[in-house]
């Protein structure tokens, strides 16, 4: 198994550069070559990118069969999308007939083994959670995150809003659900919760993760009250906070924001080496208190 690394052992500009290269700044041939003045004591530029690349065995908090969940693959209608989509829902096995939802957006590379995870991590914690893969029109998450990127990236972002909308509405409807609604997401999934946010008057609570702002002419229509986690070193997806911030503060929507000193984008998910414990565990904590308290 690839050693694990921490983000401390990777110079800063490298890191960087490998945010470019997940979020399409750079391609693969370009990675490499700019990666390759990194490249020392006998680590390739190829290493380094697979050192900085997910490793999905690196991380299982709850165990796929966990005997306190009930899971399965279901679809729903998206008619203004991609007309059908296939999602991971996830439910307490025991306790009461119904839960508060929570719908789950993934990364920009589909519903991965990592996005799974945090869905049942929810369950446990007593939600109805579902995680709706953006990549079921072109067969689904490919069980490899860069194909997963290029995929995605071959879809129209509006289309894919359509499907979470949808979804979202799926989950509220569920006879499962109490009809308390969240939603949460990552990365791409983070600008989805904010968009979300301006789409869904009936969504109370929303938690992006490293999320870009939406469109700010809506942020008026906000009715949820949001929790915002950022990394202190994310300067691409904090550039569009401030200006965020001030519209949330003049349309009076209940917000909390946090920014976690020292991190990087992307230092929740435990598959990577931008991983930072300490920063994950307090943020996930303060999102299970802020739906528990918002969806009851």
């Amino acid at each position: 198994m690839q050693e694990r690394k921490t983000a401390a052992e990777f110079d800063p500009e490298l890191l960087a550069l490998f945010d470019q290269y997940v979020h399409g700044g750079v391609d693969r041939r370009g990675f490499l070559e700019k990666a390759s003045r990194f490249a020392v004591g006998g680590m390739t530029a190829a290493g380094l990118l697979d050192a900085l690349s997910p490793h999905y065995a690196w991380a299982e908090q709850v165990p796929a069969k966990d005997a306190r969940l009930k899971t399965e693959y279901v679809s729903y209608p998206s008619p203004k999308g991609y007309g059908t989509v296939k999602g991971y829902l996830v439910r307490p096995a025991a306790g009461a007939p119904k839960q508060p939802s929570v719908l789950v957006v993934h990364e920009n590379r589909g519903l991965n083994p990592y996005i799974e995870d945090v869905t049942r991590r929810l369950g446990v914690a007593g939600f109805l959670a579902f995680a709706p893969d953006a990549l079921t029109s072109v067969g689904g998450y490919p069980g490899d995150d860069d194909k997963g990127r290029e995929l995605q990236g071959g879809l129209d972002r509006d289309k894919i809003l359509e499907d979470m909308a949808a979804g979202a509405a799926f989950l509220r409807e569920h006879p499962a659900s109490t009809g308390k609604l969240g939603v949460t997401g990552f990365c791409f999934g983070g600008w989805v919760t904010n968009a979300l946010a301006v789409r869904l008057p009936e969504l109370e609570a929303g938690v992006p993760f490293y999320g870009v702002a939406p469109d700010l002419a809506g942020v008026p229509r906000i009715k949820a009250a949001l929790l915002l986690h950022f990394a202190a070193t994310d300067e691409r997806v904090n550039a569009s906070w401030p200006p965020y911030e001030a519209a949330l503060k003049a349309a009076k929507v209940e917000y909390a924001a946090h920014t976690y000193p020292g991190t990087n984008h992307g230092f929740h998910n435990d598959t990577t080496p931008r991983y930072d414990e300490a920063a994950a565990k307090l943020a996930w904590e303060r999102t299970l208190e802020f739906f528990k308290k918002k969806l009851g």
